[in-house]
C-alpha cells in the first residue's frame, strides 16, 4: 500500500520497511541497488551478524525465523512458530527463510508458511511450482547443529553470503 502511494505521488525510488518486511523500488541515490542484510541465526538472542546480503530492485522481502523468539524447557527448544494442524511449536531444522517476490504481503505469508513446513517440504514445493515466482534463501541446521544454506536459482545473482 505504501509503495503504491509513493508511486501515485511520483516517487519511484524508495525502500520501505514495516515490521521487518521490505519493499525496494528503483535504486539508491547513487544508482546502486538497495542492499538488504539477512541475519545469521545465532543462539545468542542479542547478537546480530549477517549471513548474507541481497541486492534488490523492484522486489519485496520478508524473513521468518525461529532463532530469536523461543523458550527452552528440560533441554528442548520451543519455537514461536506454531503448526496450525497440531497447535504445537514446529520441531525441525529450518532456522530462517527469506522470501523475495513482487508482493510483500505474499512474501511474508510464504516465509511464515515455509517455517511451518520445514526446509525439505518447502524446497519440494518451490521446485514443483516455479510459476509462483518465489525466490528464497533458507538457513537450516544439521544433526550436528552446523549451519547450512540453500538459495533458489533465481536469487543466486542477487545474494552475497558471508
Amino acid at each position: 500500500v505504501l509503495g503504491d502511494y509513493f508511486k501515485s505521488k511520483g516517487i519511484f525510488h524508495f525502500m520501505i520497511e514495516v515490521g521487518g518486511e521490505l519493499l525496494a523500488n528503483g535504486r539508491k541515490g547513487d544508482g546502486s541497488f538497495w542492499k538488504i542484510g539477512v541475519d545469521k541465526p545465532l543462539n545468542k538472542n542479542r547478537e546480530r551478524n549477517l549471513a548474507a546480503t541481497l541486492q534488490l530492485d523492484n522486489k519485496a522481502v520478508a524473513t521468518s525465523g525461529n532463532y530469536r523468539k523461543f523458550y527452552e524447557k528440560d533441554g528442548v527448544r520451543y519455537a514461536h512458530t506454531l503448526n496450525p494442524q497440531t497447535g504445537f511449536p514446529v520441531q525441525h531444522s529450518l532456522l530462517s527463510v527469506t522470501v523475495v517476490m513482487d508482493n510483500c504481503g505474499l512474501a511474508d505469508a510464504y516465509a511464515t508458511s515455509f517455517m511451518v513446513l520445514g526446509f525439505e517440504k518447502s524446497k519440494a514445493l518451490l521446485t514443483a511450482h516455479p510459476e509462483w515466482g518465489i525466490e528464497a534463501y533458507f538457513i537450516y541446521s544439521d544433526t550436528q547443529s552446523s549451519y547450512h544454506s540453500f538459495t533458489t536459482s533465481g536469487l543466486n545473482q542477487f545474494i552475497t553470503e558471508f
